[in-house]
């Protein structure tokens, strides 16, 4: 027997606020065919001026918990996945925990970017495995419109504002790739790339927050390769194959990247759960808000095995092969 960390449930929250792209076409110089040729996305949610990230997180959490069927109370880690915190510090997952009535345990922000729910879920596995903590709650929660340049077109169409979580306990299982829970994660990043996405300020270089840049094409060249690597690792590392996945549900970052990394690897497109027309670019908050998706619509059931995986400034990036 081993400990796994199984998901309990999943839940998410979207800002009411849709911007579409013929909005967009009408403060800036662009067009809904611009848009969705380059990048798949139609739309995304906009936070209303207060909603803060962790007004978000607090909501995806909440539904998540009930998804599970557990109390808030049983919660005793958070790891809050996040590029756009509240303030510099404390940590968003303190007012997320206190929001949840929660005051025992740990709980504190991770920051990878895009790759941050990757990164979250491999944290909070370590700690359930290692005996530290029994049950936690894993959440991505971005608004990103906070830190977009309004006025740079090859940014602000891409990225949206919402939140998503589940909630993970230790169980233990047989020890075989049929077990139920987190089989296999692996992360990775390489940090000479930063220039190539990153926003332009910070407490200690500028005081002020700063607007996020990005050279698209390079990051393009530099996504599906890498993406495609830590794939193969995980099924490396379980004996798995490409035909044994079940669900691949990719960081929603540009269509054409996730069509190009499914192509690269065999997956089958009906395989692939899309999201990005819908959400847009939501950071850390991608893969749970279109993993809560495909679990709401009834498309991911109990025993599929699924695939996750992302890329994020830094580089980071990062894949979890999972068990539901």
């Amino acid at each position: 027997m081993t400990l796994r960390s199984v998901v309990l449930g999943c839940g998410s929250y979207l800002p009411r606020q849709i911007l579409t792209n013929a909005e967009l076409a009408s403060r800036i110089e662009t067009s809904d065919e611009w848009i969705v040729q380059r990048t798949g996305i139609k739309q995304r949610h906009i936070a209303a001026e207060g909603e803060f990230t962790s007004h978000l997180a607090i909501k995806a959490a909440r539904a998540a918990l009930e998804h599970a069927g557990v109390d808030a109370q049983s919660i005793d880690l958070i790891v809050l996945a996040t590029s756009t915190p509240d303030n510099t510090f404390p940590a968003t997952a303190v007012a997320v925990q206190n929001g949840l009535g929660i005051h025992h345990g740990a709980a504190f922000d991770l920051q990878a970017v895009c790759s941050g729910f990757v990164f979250a879920l491999a944290t909070a596995d370590n700690f359930l495995r290692g005996g530290a903590y029994k049950r936690a709650l894993v959440i991505g929660a971005e608004t990103f419109s906070r830190i977009l340049d309004w006025n740079d077109r090859g940014t602000c169409v891409l990225f949206g504002d919402g939140a998503g979580a589940v909630v993970l306990e230790a169980q233990q299982q047989p020890g075989a790739a049929s077990d139920r829970g987190i089989l296999t994660a692996h992360l990775r990043s390489d940090g000479q790339h930063k220039s190539k996405l990153y926003v332009d300020g910070g407490p200690s270089s500028t005081q002020t927050v700063g607007y996020l840049r990005m050279e698209g094409r390079e990051v393009f060249k530099h996504a599906v390769g890498m993406i495609t690597d830590v794939i193969v690792d995980a099924l490396n590392a379980t004996g798995l194959s490409v035909e044994d996945i079940d669900w691949f549900i990719p960081h929603q970052a540009n269509k054409r990247i996730i069509d190009a990394s499914a192509h690269k690897l065999h997956i089958a497109p009906q395989k692939v759960v899309l999201t990005v027309d819908r959400h847009g670019n939501t950071s850390a908050a991608s893969i749970p808000l279109a993993l809560d998706v495909a679990v709401k619509d009834g498309r991911v059931k109990n025993g599929d095995l699924l695939l996750l995986e992302a890329m994020g400034g830094g580089f980071t990036w990062g894949s979890v092969l999972l068990r539901w």
